[in-house]
């Protein structure tokens, strides 16, 4: 943990010297306690006592000298740590780091902050030694975390407190099973302290048409790609690809609607499919069913600076195998390199299920 604050650290003083004076920045430090919901009945053994922790950010404001910082209300952008004991000697510890938003309302009193990155358990399952964590089947895992707070600056010199709710989870995405993945609910304490005075006022500078805005519809094809394993432990783990073709049409200068299609070649299929004909002939599966997936999907697209953000509900027409029923979700990240090329890091899920982690690159038309 010394060596985690002294890197943070580090980040916020390299990042507060070279930062231009048209921005500002603080930190906040945030004590949480709360319970683990039960989302699924395999991991009521799992949930013991109150599990506790602390989030260290670093955020930095902004004050619209972009447009996109006006159209969102200023938000703040930085990088978070944080720290959970899980009250539980089967589940360990966990640390984990983030990059975040925070988006404001109600006079900047209201804050919602959003924040996704990596987490490592300490103790992931093991066939020997843990063989009752069904939730973390690896080391390492994907986390986010969502923070809702009451926040007021500045109440004492440069001090100030928040308060609210939190939610994190973590989950590894079957990159190895098993994997039913932990979500907390917990309340929030803390304080934040900022590292210069506000000598900048908010820009407003947005035409009063700005708003309006038509973009013809755009075209776009993606590959995706990753590893996974089925819920079965030790099964093994396998490459998958996606390849996907839809049309987004802008609404406005925040939005996009979308319509496609994907091709799924999950080569995880092959092998469950092959281990339920042979171990479980009452749910009659010859062994001979196709891997290969294909659904359409319906999508939104939330435009924010050159990152967007990816919900995506997809239905699939050609099911040859039955795995966790015929809809599916994503949600994830896309980062624009240019106008037409962007990669992506997204979520495939069927509800509460993870499926797998997608890294992808892709081009739009």
């Amino acid at each position: 943990m010394r060596l985690i604050f002294s890197g943070l650290f580090c980040v916020i003083q390299t990042l507060s010297f070279s930062q231009q004076k048209q921005f500002t920045s603080y930190i906040d430090v945030n004590y949480f306690k709360g319970n683990i919901a039960l989302h699924n009945n395999d991991i009521l053994h799992l949930i013991q006592g109150h599990p506790e922790g602390v989030i260290v950010s670093w955020s930095k404001k902004t004050y619209g000298f972009n447009d996109w910082e006006q159209r969102y209300n200023y938000p703040d952008y930085g990088v978070s740590i944080a720290y959970q004991n899980l009250k539980n000697d089967v589940l360990g510890q966990v640390i984990s780091a983030y990059a975040h938003y925070n988006f404001y309302v109600f006079k900047r009193q209201l804050m919602f902050r959003i924040g996704q990155g990596l987490a490592y358990t300490n103790n992931p399952y093991d066939k020997e030694h843990n063989f009752r964590n069904n939730a973390f089947g690896s080391h390492f895992m994907s986390s986010t975390y969502a923070m809702l707070n009451y926040k007021k600056e500045r109440v004492i010199g440069r001090f100030g407190f928040q308060a609210g709710v939190a939610l994190l989870h973590y989950s590894n995405a079957n990159i190895k099973a098993p994997n039913t993945s932990i979500n907390s609910i917990t309340l929030n304490f803390g304080v934040t302290y900022n590292l210069e005075e506000d000598s900048q006022a908010y820009q407003y500078t947005l035409d009063e048409n700005d708003r309006i805005y038509r973009q013809p519809i755009k075209y776009n094809f993606a590959f995706r790609t990753g590893i996974n394993e089925s819920d079965v432990v030790g099964s093994g783990q396998f490459p998958f690809y996606i390849v996907s073709a839809y049309a987004d049409k802008r609404i406005n200068r925040k939005s996009a609607l979308q319509f496609g299609t994907d091709i799924f070649f999950s080569n995880f299929l092959k092998e469950l499919i092959y281990y339920k004909s042979v171990a479980f002939p009452e749910d009659e599966v010859s062994g001979n069913e196709d891997y290969k997936r294909v659904g359409i999907f319906a999508g939104h697209e939330l435009f924010v600076n050159n990152l967007s953000i990816v919900t995506q509900l997809g239905y699939y027409v050609y099911y040859p195998f039955d795995f966790e029923g015929r809809t599916y979700f994503r949600i994830g990240l896309k980062r624009y390199f240019s106008n037409t090329w962007f990669g992506a890091l997204t979520l495939k899920s069927h509800g509460a299920k993870a499926e797998a982690v997608e890294f992808g690159v892709g081009i739009r038309l």
